[in-house]
């Protein structure tokens, strides 16, 4: 329990001093443009060979977008494929909306080769596949023939699923029957024999159907279980003959008060064919293993979202290749966060080749068993199983005992408050040659996060863009390396977001301190600039020359030492802001600080003597506009020693009119918040409230006082007598019209 605790604690302590993203970037801002497509679900992204075309699998269609120009995609096909009115009509018997989701959403979109892609869909809950036929005469394109889609894709739009093509050969992973309770993982066309795993045998977790009376399964709908496996993606390595497969199930090796959702890796065998008399047309090659993410080896309780492979590159001389994996994983609970992780290979096999775990019974606990000896490893893929005794093992023994560690031992990034859905990565080269992984990843909210990989096991999350004015989500990502650019699929159409724009830093040192492989200084031109192009790309032989008219720090973001040589212009950057105002006198001034970036440390610069003024929580200074307010007010920045004034005002004498200008109303005069000249205000005004009617009292008193002393009153300006008669005065000694007397 106290081992438990202490991680926990490490665990918060960790997130709470992990860097929030340095610069966050509202949608619509310039410095990161966003082009948008509009249709109706874009759930499904495929490039072309040459990336000059977007195939898209919305809704009851498949688009292809010409991106030759990213900034402009323009559409060049549509092939309509939608569900027939008696597939609708059936959707709507099994209780399905008409309107939400009896359509026919494209799950799988892949290329069979130059001239066919293969797609398949929900089809209003009746899952089918076609291949489009591209044409790329003026012929319109079509869907030639169609086929059962069940296995291949869900039967359910919002049941998951995975798939990929390899060899002329679909591996894909999603629920196999209409209430998603039968998860699998299949091998189809191709022309050797399809596989799939064992629903009986429990090799994913599933749970039972529903069944009536009968014994047959009931016509009701139901929601997956939370104990089904959730699939979210898959790989297949060229050099590799195995098939991975991403996912999350309930653990059923834990013996938990509440069930535990556990990430997983499974993997299959590229040249398993079955067996002859024991697993017929099943897998034979089928284990899985459990994934880590998290500073706890005996609690490891995080909920996998997304994995994307690395793209190939060559390991460094005397090295092994390193993380090929990436993934991002949420932190259960109302508080928790994500957490990035990458894995390699080695750690892969390792975990495949160790020990396997096994149960007599159904709730029996398990236990640890090594590998039969004096024959083939059973699930190997270099070598056959040789017998049924080897396949009669793997039947029960498809779960492996040791877990697949992420790379570094620790996850690579803890981002708290912020749950990741996708993740990409993008390989770059910085000014020296060196190689960097550029990781993007979109959130639940609609933003994407530009994190940069580092030396040590550490990465960095340089960007946050948000591509939305409201919040939404995204359903899927696709980077295209070539152009650039990170296309982002929604509900409501389709985005491309530039990976990079260095034309945005205007210094060197802003420049040095985005650290963006891609970004560098140029000293000849004066500008940041992409090294796309610029030899950011070329051989080692140019890295040192690169070095000298690129400036560029990654690891360090070292601007103050890079932008002193040559003409590079130094380490001085402009302010974001420089106003003059002349303000209204005693009127409230705020004067905001931009926060360029959330790494740098603020600090005000005010006039001596310039009088109270409060600081709020977002670095706005607030301040009453006086006689001695007049002068210089700075908001400095400090960033890795570089210094640059982030604001800077410029306050004349107030007018002792009313409300200044329009022009100098860019810090409006407003009601000052709570804890600052407000509550003085309130307490004045309501001493005068309770002192007023006590001082016109006070008077009345005195007059009256006064009239006695003097024995009369004088006569009303009307003339006429006050109460109790007609002469001029009132006897004010006791008489009869004593008590009412006085003036009214």
């Amino acid at each position: 329990m106290l081992r438990l605790l202490c991680t926990a604690l490490l665990h918060a302590l960790l997130l709470r001093a992990q860097l929030p993203p340095r610069v966050d970037i509202p949608a619509g801002d310039p410095r990161r443009p966003v082009w948008r497509f509009p249709l109706r679900h874009g759930d499904a992204l495929l490039l072309s060979a040459d990336e000059a075309l977007l195939y898209v699998g919305a809704r009851d269609a498949v688009l292809a977008l010409n991106v030759s120009d990213p900034a402009r995609p323009r559409l060049v096909a549509t092939v309509p494929w939608g569900p027939t009115e008696e597939r609708k009509r059936e959707c709507s018997l099994k209780r399905k909306s008409p309107e939400t989701e009896c359509f026919n959403f494209i799950r799988v979109l892949v290329a069979l080769n130059r001239t066919h892609l293969y797609a398949c869909g929900t089809n209003a809950f009746s899952p089918a596949c076609t291949h489009i036929l591209l044409d790329n005469s003026s012929m319109p394109w079509v869907a030639v023939g169609q086929r059962d889609g069940k296995g291949q894709s869900p039967f359910d739009p919002q049941h998951s699923h995975t798939a990929l093509l390899d060899g002329g050969e679909l591996y894909a992973a999603t629920a196999n029957n209409f209430h998603g309770t039968e998860p699998i993982v299949s091998r189809s066309l191709g022309t050797r024999t399809a596989l799939k795993t064992d629903a009986f045998l429990r090799w994913l977790a599933g749970s039972p159907h529903p069944t009536s009376p009968h014994g047959a399964p009931s016509p009701l709908t139901r929601a997956p279980s939370p104990d089904d496996a959730t699939f979210v993606a898959s790989a297949a390595p060229a050099d590799d003959d195995q098939v991975y497969f991403f996912f999350e199930e309930t653990a059923l090796e834990f013996r938990c008060v509440q069930r535990l959702r556990l990430p997983r890796v499974a993997r299959v065998c590229k040249s398993d064919v079955g067996g002859d008399k024991v697993l017929q047309k099943r897998w034979t090659t089928f284990l899985k293993a459990p994934l880590r993410c998290s500073l706890s080896a005996r609690f490891p309780a995080e909920r996998i979202r997304h994995v994307a492979a690395a793209p190939p590159a060559p390991p460094a001389a005397g090295t092994e290749r390193g993380a090929e994996f990436y993934g991002v994983f949420n932190e259960p609970g109302p508080h928790g966060g994500s957490a990035l992780c990458s894995f390699s290979r080695a750690a892969l096999r390792a975990a495949f080749e160790g020990r396997f775990l096994e149960r007599e019974k159904e709730n029996a606990a398990w236990s640890v068993r090594s590998a039969p000896s004096g024959e083939a490893r059973p699930g190997s893929c270099s070598v056959a199983p040789s017998s049924d005794q080897a396949l009669t093992f793997m039947k029960d023994h498809f779960l492996m005992e040791t877990p697949v560690p992420p790379a570094h031992g620790r996850p690579l990034l803890l981002s708290p408050n912020v749950s990741y859905t996708h993740i990409a990565v993008h390989q770059a080269r910085g000014v020296g040659g060196t190689p960097y992984r550029v990781l993007f990843m979109a959130t639940a909210e609609g933003s994407v996060h530009k994190a940069v990989e580092l030396a040590g096991g550490r990465a960095l999350v340089v960007e946050s863009i948000r591509v939305f004015e409201e919040p939404q989500g995204i359903s899927c990502v696709l980077l295209s390396a070539s152009k650039a650019v990170l296309y982002l699929g929604h509900a409501g159409g389709l985005l491309a977001v530039p990976l990079s724009n260095c034309s945005q830093h205007r210094s060197c040192a802003q420049c040095v301190l985005a650290r963006d492989p891609e970004c560098a200084w140029s000293s000849g031109s004066g500008r940041c600039e992409s090294l796309r192009g610029n030899g950011g790309e070329r051989g080692a032989a140019s890295s040192l020359r690169r070095s000298l008219t690129w400036l560029q720090d990654v690891e360090g973001g070292d601007a103050r030492s890079r932008c002193q040589r040559g003409r590079s212009g130094g380490a001085e950057m402009e302010a974001e802001m420089e106003l003059t105002l002349r303000p209204a006198a005693h009127s409230v001034l705020r004067l905001p600080c931009p926060r360029r970036s959330a790494w740098a440390a603020y600090s005000w610069e005010r006039p001596a003597g310039a009088g109270d003024a409060e600081l709020l929580p977002d670095l706005t200074l607030l301040l009453v506009a006086q006689r001695r307010s007049v002068g210089s007010y700075v908001c400095w920045a400090t960033e890795n020693g570089v210094r640059w004034a982030a604001a800077r005002y410029r306050l004349l004498e107030p007018d002792g009119g009313g409300r200044g200008s329009e022009e100098e109303a860019t810090a409006p005069p407003r009601p000052p918040p709570h804890g600052s000249y407000w509550p003085q205000l309130v307490a004045v005004a309501a001493l005068l409230a309770l002192t007023l009617p006590a001082a016109v009292g006070l008077g009345l008193v005195a007059f009256r006082a006064r009239g006695k002393a003097g024995g009369v009153e004088k006569t009303p300006l009307n003339g006429e007598g006050g109460v109790g008669g007609e002469r001029g005065c009132v006897q004010m000694d006791g008489g009869s019209g004593g008590e009412s007397g006085g003036l009214r």
